[in-house]
C-alpha cells in the first residue's frame, strides 16, 4: 500500500517535471517565433538564446489562470552591434515583442 508521504512526493515530482517540460516547449516556441520575426526584418538573432526575465501568474480574459513569461534576447542589424529585445508570452500566445532602437539594415536587393 502506498503511504501518503510517498504519494505526496510522487505528485510533487510529477508537477515539477511537467512544469519544466511545458516551460521548455514555451521557450522553444519563443525562440522560433523571434527567429522568424528577425528574419522578416533582415535582423540576426544572436546565440539563439532566450533568458527568462520574468514569470508571473495572471488571469486570462476567459477567467482561467496562466503564466506570463518574459524572455530577453540579443540581435544585430549590422553584425557589429548587439541590441536587446524582449518577448512576452501568455502560454503559447505572443503578447508583445519589443526591440531596442537599432540601425536599420541595408537591403541587399
Amino acid at each position: 500500500m502506498i503511504s501518503l508521504s510517498l504519494l505526496f512526493w510522487l505528485t510533487l515530482i510529477t508537477a515539477l517535471v511537467s512544469f519544466w517540460w511545458r516551460s521548455d516547449s514555451v521557450k522553444s516556441f519563443a525562440i522560433s517565433h523571434t527567429l522568424k520575426y528577425c528574419r522578416e526584418r533582415n535582423l540576426q538573432l544572436l546565440d539563439q538564446t532566450m533568458v527568462l526575465r520574468g514569470l508571473w501568474p495572471i488571469r486570462a480574459a476567459e477567467g482561467h489562470l496562466g503564466l506570463r513569461r518574459r524572455y530577453q534576447f540579443e540581435f544585430t542589424s549590422t553584425g557589429e552591434i548587439r541590441n536587446t529585445g524582449q518577448i512576452e508570452l501568455f502560454g503559447l500566445k505572443v503578447k508583445a515583442l519589443e526591440l531596442e532602437a537599432h540601425i536599420l539594415p541595408e537591403d541587399d536587393k
